[in-house]
């Protein structure tokens, strides 16, 4: 009995999952539910896969509660043993911590538990190079740090503070910060991963805390509280942050009623506005990657935007959106638990971006997500939303910027906004995903008899449509589609819970719900619906104007779904028919226990029988007396002739005094069916029957002490045994077939949540029955039979919901001796999907990687046209065909430059399965890959980059060309360099900054997370310029310390002077900054000079303030030895700063050397450092990166690249020996992949 993790639908998320959701760089969306995890595609929003947490032997079924995406890269070396899996961290409300592989799928690893209390959120750090830990949040103030062996390392309690959240920094993966509920902030450092390379620094953000306060005093009711998660204890009270895209040491965070700008740098805040009352509390902060934008999560289900204001960290609030429609939604609305942005998307947009092309992109305006005719810095720009909402659907959005018309024709369209009144927001529902839509409650399987023309079904019954009806607690029905493994249709047909469900045939559904009347009189409510599912419509019948004496606790329709008995608790039982109107037409006045209509009859052609089995039990009895007759019936109601029907239908039913009976129902009549009493006594006084199956001709009972027992009405044999179990809920018969050599397989469900299965046809069922058989991750709340085979061969398969509300098909091998389990198997049947599923991550990795080199070589668009999607719709299309059957090298666009021609071939043909499904890239980024494939090496990297999910590739990519550039084009740059120092003159003498605004400089020269990548001498100015005005009105000694710094570094000498002269006598800065002053002063004139000789004292500088030193060093014009002293202190960036303010030529160089070494050595990223030393004109050190890296792949397109762009500037012809070497390594490794590629298998999901 298996499983299959693409088989299981999982029920909805809810508030205990904490929100626990993460969005992959390459469009696949984690989600929590209950105790499973779920793969979800972003872009066509479909279910991929869903892993289920086993729940540990002692405890209840656990709770995911925060899970986060492994950074690791499709690696092009397989030495790794979690190398290239899609790997994810998963925490639960029990203290446990797994990785878990969607590949497989299942857990590869659990960490050493450390804590009993919760895992509040996690996420991945860089220790080592291509080593990540990781770092915990364990109950409401624990940090633990795991290794990736799952030991730990490395803890921190910051009781009594609550901690909220973690997160890592954008700019450095080494460093990390968690936040508290009442602005506690750590800031951590790794260097490895022993205790000792572990660094960490407190700060303390000044906010409202006095709600908080009134919810802790309550919370101390609860002595367990310090066990459990900060948002466990207070789900309501929302601490948030994120760290800036854009801007490194500044962080944004939400508290519920204030948004906060911190530097980290100054320990300072720079801005913090209150939220107005009128607006819902905040739940989340996301930073745009793209625009300096903020969009903040509330509580109604609402979106603010905000916008930096340019020349300081101000930001306005200049939008509001909702992420919940108005429009067919049910009272009261889901609350909205997750908000994430598409990465990937934002990557393609600055892909677009730089490799536009005006003139073919104009005509794309309005077909695609990532073309838009709009060059303006905001105007056109597009942003992907993905939110989750508590009712189980994910819903997709794309947000886009547009001009006001009354400011339009203010404006030209080449200039950025100068105010958020110029700009409006407008939000697209572009796709949802259904999930079940809440707490299943009861769970209903048509049969093959219901749709034949025959009563009984007849030995050659009509296949069952593929559809599953849930009912669930919020009273919706939900219609599964097995095939799909997808809600196919929910219909709203209750107000509350759904306590019964049917099918009558195969498009229509009874159901029930029950409530109790608060009124002096008591009494219940109960409603019965009938749903169409091909109208959508639920109408009532018999519908009463009163409350009732007794609720009902039963539906039961028989195999045709011609009739319906309705069982109340304690008072008759009605019977119905079930035509367009529906009719009673008997109430029977006995006390029942248990009901069960016929299944279809037996085929004729099987072999044996139970009616042959000698009775193997010792306590054989007849029915005892008492058994009721016909005239114990009366009339209610007839249907004025509409009954007539020759076919007739039978049920099975136990009293409570554990008498046995069968009746008939043979149109508007009952009588009785008189079986064959069987020869002793079968009086079940040792127990209360409680569940039972009938299928002509025999009945098989279970009682509350575990006893099952079988009769054959038609020869009155009968037996029985013990399952040493206690209560037994439900007895399902297994389909069978015409070929079928036992008819006796049942399974049990018992009312511990467990179940078994049982084959009464042989000699000794307990012998070879299998019992509990383990469904990992849940209890058994309902399940039935899904009759789907056509020969016994098949195998069986089981509908199952799970106490966690998780659907799903477990499949049952049987063969001749006994059930068997299977560990690894195959879904029932190949799932349905209504597009294919363009995700290349979920490619095997040998097929993904030769996905990539076909990608990067440049393939022919043509090579995306396939008979399986609309291609007269694709915009990209062409209307050449390629080959499949001889010539495939033909495909690529030219003759592969490096490596055998030979692979390439072999590669493609590994792809064809793919390509002819569709499956590779969907129609949006095939368009794009069209534009692309003409314009160089550099854009298709950064493009396959993008789409394998990492990000700083792309970005090294994007960046390639301007970096060569750079270096070869000296002698045109002097110009530019000219203006620029004087533009830094003319600042050093007014004191006042950039000329022109910051923002609209750093606008020109790139967006978003570019910046990471910049090394250019007049963006390091322009960037740290930008933050100077942040901190003008900062006060303290410190501040004042690092603005002086700050002020130093851009060459604004006489606003370092006038700022060190303001400082006060009595602080104890008063005479270094005074010295510093005069020193500083001797670069501007000699009358500021003369003013500042009057300040000058004995004390010039302190040991703890070691730039000091470096300001002396500016002073006297020696900014090498300066740049030198800030790298020993640590301050890389500062000292690039000053390096591209003072220095040029092999003085700048030798800055950016050393930090390039740095960034590779000690922050272990290899993509920023090689872009430092590509700056410098040190090609063969960025070469010889790649290769320390083992990254053969990479090291071969590099110099691809180079080829490209550098021509003549560097010998990189076929005589160079480092090109030699990197293309013999690129052959063996095109060799291992080809013969990697062959052995494995072809795998759609």
């Amino acid at each position: 009995m298996s499983s299959s993790s693409n088989s299981i639908l999982p029920g909805p998320p809810s508030r205990s999952n904490l929100s626990a959701a993460d969005l992959s760089t390459s469009g696949l969306l984690a989600f929590a539910s209950g105790p499973c995890v779920s793969l979800v595609d972003s872009q066509s929003l479909q279910l991929i896969s869903t892993v289920s947490l086993p729940s540990p032997l002692s405890s209840a079924s656990p709770t995911v509660t925060s899970l986060r995406w492994a950074p690791l890269p499709l690696r092009r070396q397989r030495g790794d043993p979690f190398s290239s899996q899609l790997l994810i961290a998963v925490g639960d409300n029990l203290g446990r911590i797994a990785l878990v592989d969607f590949r497989v799928p299942s857990v590869r690893l659990w960490l050493e538990q450390d804590s009993d209390g919760g895992v509040q959120d996690l996420c991945w750090v860089l220790a080592l190079p291509e080593s990540y830990i990781i770092a915990a949040i364990s109950g409401s103030s624990s940090l633990t740090l795991y290794t990736d062996s799952g030991h730990v390392f490395w803890k921190h309690d910051s009781s009594p503070e609550f901690i909220s959240c973690i997160r890592c920094d954008p700019f450095d993966s080494t460093h990390f910060c968690l936040l508290g509920l009442k602005g506690f902030l750590l800031s951590v450092k790794l260097f490895g991963i022993t205790e000792n390379d572990v660094t960490s620094k407190e700060f303390h953000i000044q906010t409202d805390s006095t709600d908080l306060q009134k919810l802790e005093r309550e919370a101390l009711v609860s002595s367990s509280s310090s066990s459990h998660s900060s948002t466990a204890v207070f789900p309501f009270y929302s601490a948030k942050f994120s760290f800036s895209p854009h801007w490194k040491h500044i962080i944004f965070l939400t508290f519920p009623r204030e948004l906060v700008v911190f530097d980290l740098q100054y320990d300072a805040t720079l801005y913090v506005v209150a939220l107005p009352r009128e607006y819902a509390k905040f739940v989340d902060v996301l930073p745009d990657p793209n625009q300096e934008f903020l969009y903040c999560l509330h509580f109604d289900c609402r979106l603010s935007i905000w916008r930096r204001q340019e020349g300081e960290q101000v930001h306005v609030l200049c939008g509001i959106e909702e992420l919940i429609p108005a429009i067919g939604i049910s009272a009261p609305l889901p609350s909205l638990l997750s908000l994430l942005i598409s990465q990937l998307d934002s990557t393609l947009q600055n892909i677009r971006k730089i490799h536009s092309d005006p003139v073919l992109d104009a005509s794309m305006v309005d077909d695609s997500f990532y073309f838009s005719g709009d060059d303006d810095a905001f105007l056109g720009f597009k942003t992907h939303f993905i939110s989750i909402s508590d009712d189980g659907k994910l819903w997709s959005w794309i947000l886009s910027v547009k001009r006001d018309k009354d400011s339009s024709n203010l404006q030209s369209n080449d200039k950025p906004l100068k105010s958020s009144t110029d700009t409006s927001f407008e939000i697209s529902l572009v796709g949802q995903l259904q999930l079940l839509s809440s707490t299943v409650t009861i769970l209903a399987v048509p049969t093959p008899s219901m749709t034949a023309t025959l009563a009984r079904g007849g030995n050659s019954p009509a296949v069952v449509v593929p559809l599953v009806a849930l009912g669930t607690e919020a009273g919706t029905i939900d219609v599964v589609d097995v095939s799909a493994n997808a809600v196919a249709a929910s219909f709203s047909a209750h107000t509350s819970r759904i306590r019964g469900l049917n099918w009558l045939g195969n498009s229509r559904l009874v159901s029930f719900s029950c409530s109790r009347v608060s009124t002096r009189t008591g009494g219940f409510i109960n409603r019965l619906a009938i749903t169409c599912l091909r109208s959508g419509v639920s109408k009532g019948f018999r519908v009463l104007q009163k409350p009732e004496r007794a609720p009902i606790r039963a539906l039961k329709v028989s195999s045709s779904g011609r009739y319906l008995l309705i069982l109340f608790r304690g008072d008759p039982v009605e019977v119905w028919a079930m035509t367009k109107s529906p009719v009673m037409i008997r109430s029977l006045t006995l006390p029942f226990t248990v009901l069960e209509w016929t299944l279809p009859t037996i085929p004729n052609s099987a072999e044996k029988s139970l009616s042959k089995q000698p009775s193997i039990s010792s306590n054989q009895e007849t029915i005892v007396s008492g058994t009721p007759k016909a005239s114990d019936f009366k009339v209610v109601g007839t249907a004025d002739g509409q009954l007539q029907d020759d076919t007739s239908e039978s049920f099975a039913f136990a009293l409570v005094n554990g008498a046995l009976g069968v009746f008939e129902v043979y149109g508007r009549r009952i009588r009785d069916f008189r079986p064959k009493w069987p020869e002793a006594s079968f009086n079940t006084f040792d127990g209360l029957i409680t569940a039972m199956a009938y299928r002509v001709p025999h009945v098989v009972t279970g009682d509350k002490l575990g006893n099952i027992r079988w009769w054959d009405v038609t020869s009155g044999n009968s037996s029985s045994f013990n399952t040493c179990k206690e209560g037994i809920k439900k007895i399902k018969f297994s389909p069978i077939y015409h070929d079928s050599i036992s008819r006796g397989r049942i399974f049990v469900l018992f009312f511990d949540n467990t179940f078994s299965f049982y084959d009464i046809d042989s000699p000794d069922p307990l012998a070879i029955s299998l019992i509990r058989p383990q469904i990992p991750g849940s209890l058994i709340l309902e399940l039935d039979w899904l009759a789907l085979g056509t020969s016994r061969f098949d195998s069986l398969v089981l509908c199952v919901v799970g106490t966690d509300g998780s659907f799903r098909l477990v499949e049952v091998r049987v063969n001749e001796k006994m059930i068997t389990q299977k560990s690894h198997t195959k879904p029932p049947k190949e799932k349905y999907r209504p597009v294919p599923l363009c995700t290349p991550m979920l490619l095997p990795v040998s097929h993904a990687l030769a996905f990539r080199m076909i990608l990067q070589l440049g393939v022919n668009p043509s090579w995306f046209n396939t008979s399986s999607q609309c291609i007269g719709k694709r915009s990209h299309s062409i209307p050449e065909r390629t080959s499949s059957s001889k010539d495939l090298s033909s495909s690529m666009i030219d003759f592969p430059p490096i490596g055998d021609p030979a692979v390439i071939e072999i590669l493609l043909k590994v792809l064809e399965p793919y390509r002819l499904e569709g499956c590779l890239l969907d129609d949006e980024k095939a368009k794009l890959y069209s534009r692309l494939v003409n314009k160089g090496y550099t854009a298709r990297f950064a493009f396959t980059a993008a789409i394998f999910g990492e990000t700083s590739e792309a970005f090294f990519w994007l960046k390639l060309p301007c970096a060569m550039n750079y270096e070869a084009n000296k002698i045109k740059s002097k110009i530019s360099t000219k203006h620029f120092e004087e533009a830094t003159m003319l600042n050093k003498i007014t004191s006042k900054g950039p000329s022109v605004s910051g923002f609209e400089k750093i606008g020109s020269l790139g967006e978003g997370q570019l910046k990471l990548m910049a090394f250019e001498q007049n963006e390091l100015w322009l960037y740290a310029s930008e933050r100077i005005p942040w901190h003008e009105n900062l006060g303290g000694e410190e501040a004042i310390q690092n603005r002086v710094h700050e002020l130093v570094s851009v060459g604004n000498l006489e606003g370092a002077v006038s700022l060190l002269l303001s400082t006060s006598p009595d602080s104890s800065y008063f005479y270094p900054n005074a010295l510093r002053a005069v020193a500083l002063s001797t670069s501007v004139s000699k009358s500021l000079v003369e003013l500042a000789v009057k300040v000058v004292a004995a004390n010039m500088v302190r040991p703890d303030r070691s730039l000091s030193g470096t300001h002396l060093l500016c002073s006297v014009g020696r900014y090498q030895e300066a740049c030198s002293q800030l790298q020993d202190a640590g301050c890389w960036t500062d000292s690039a700063t000053l390096a591209a303010t003072h220095l040029n030529g092999s003085d700048y160089a030798r800055v950016l050397q050393r930090w390039a070494t740095h960034v590779m050595q000690t922050e272990h990223d290899i993509w920023r450092g090689v872009m430092l030393y590509i700056a410098i004109g040190a090609f063969e050190q960025a070469l010889a990166a790649f290769r320390k890296a083992e990254q053969p792949e990479t090291a071969a397109i590099f110099i691809l690249a180079c080829q490209e762009t550098l021509a003549n500037s560097w010998s990189i012809d076929d005589d160079n020996a480092d090109v030699i070497a990197v293309t013999k390594c690129y052959e063996l490794y095109q060799e291992k992949l080809v013969h990697i590629c062959m052995d494995s298998p072809t795998f759609l999901h």
